[in-house]
């Protein structure tokens, strides 16, 4: 199964932020690589301990990062 987290760049806060309801997780860092190292690591625990996990699962990955230019 293929799982879509989202990530989005929160400017206010300074940090980026990865959530998907299918596994559920909401997660942040400082650092986008240190969030999908994170996501990573959390996402198979949380799928081991609801027996979700299976060889087919797929962590995909769909960024936005906005940025005022004016």
């Amino acid at each position: 199964m293929r799982y879509d987290i989202a990530v989005n760049w929160d400017s206010e806060a300074g940090v980026w932020c990865a959530v998907c309801d299918e596994i559920p997780l909401a997660l942040e860092s400082n650092s986008f690589d240190a969030l999908v190292e994170k996501v990573k690591h959390v996402a198979r625990e949380i799928l081991e301990l609801n027996k979700k996990l299976d060889d087919a699962a797929q962590l995909c990955f769909k960024v936005t990062h906005l940025e005022r230019i004016a």
